[in-house]
């Protein structure tokens, strides 16, 4: 009896503790082109902790997916950020922004006129 208490005692213990660390979250994220989403989905994925990160040409819309004991989103846009990407609540630095490719300069209004579908 001693054993099936105790056996019953770490059950509800794991149960109560084995609640779930994934995180969703959708975040703008400037971009124009393919090449873009590549780089932001990588940026996504070298932080630790993400296990989803999809971002959309369209809408600029990240869907993310990590766990939240190892980061959260203020890492995720920082690392974004760094590979020259504006988040709505992040700028990249100049120089972040000066490495990305010519046709990605998502600043530049005639760059972005060029990526719009007919």
């Amino acid at each position: 009896m001693k054993k099936l208490v105790l056996v019953l005692l770490m059950m509800a213990t794991t149960i109560t503790f084995a609640q779930d660390k994934n995180k969703r979250a959708s975040i703008e994220v400037d971009g124009v082109c393919m090449m873009c989403k590549s780089r932001i989905e990588k940026a996504c994925f070298k932080t630790k902790g993400v296990k989803s990160a999809v971002w959309d040409v369209e809408t600029h819309e990240l869907k993310l997916i990590f766990d939240e004991n190892k980061t959260d989103l203020k890492t995720i846009e920082a690392n974004i950020a760094a590979v020259g990407h504006d988040t709505k609540d992040l700028k990249a630095p100049d120089e972040a922004y000066d490495s990305i490719h010519a046709c990605c300069k998502y600043r530049d209004e005639d760059v972005k006129e060029d990526h719009k579908k007919e």
